[in-house]
Formats: C-alpha cells, sequence, structure tokens
C-alpha cells in the first residue's frame, strides 16, 4: 500500500475535480466547492502533468492535492458555541 493514500481516499471518493479555463488557469474544486485558482505558468505546468498521467484518476487527484496544499487548517468545522 502506498504511504501517501493510506485511507485510499483519492482513488475511491475523488473528491478533487478541476477545470481549465479559456485563459489558460485551473480552477480547482473540492467536494464541488473552488478552493483555488491556478495561473500562469504554473498553471502551464499543471495542465501539461496533468496530460500525461490523465488516463490514471488517482494520480491525477493526487495531482490536484498536492497543488492545494494543505488547505484544511480547522476553519472548515464550525462549533455549535461559534462566537458571533
Amino acid at each position: 500500500m502506498s504511504e501517501i493514500d493510506k485511507r485510499n481516499r483519492l482513488s475511491e471518493e475523488e473528491p478533487f475535480d478541476y477545470q481549465i479555463t479559456k485563459k489558460g488557469t485551473v480552477v480547482i474544486y473540492y467536494e464541488g466547492k473552488q478552493i483555488k485558482t491556478v495561473k500562469d505558468r504554473e498553471a502551464e505546468r499543471l495542465i501539461a502533468r496533468i496530460k500525461e498521467v490523465e488516463d490514471n484518476l488517482t494520480a491525477v487527484q493526487l495531482l490536484l492535492a498536492k497543488i492545494t496544499g494543505n488547505f484544511k487548517r480547522g476553519n472548515e468545522k464550525f462549533g455549535k458555541n461559534k462566537r458571533k
């Protein structure tokens, strides 16, 4: 088993999705919500890497997960005692 995706979430759930715009930017979604927009050279490199592995869905999911970084840092959950 790979050390990267121990729980096998990327291949089973496929939480990430992407859209390439006419301007060449890449919009990345996590569970239907937009989380990142990649532009310029970084977008060009990402598109090229996605095209290399587009037949392997797990590899595409891994690329998208890596480019988004660690975006979930505690602010995605709101408890009952949220301050107003």
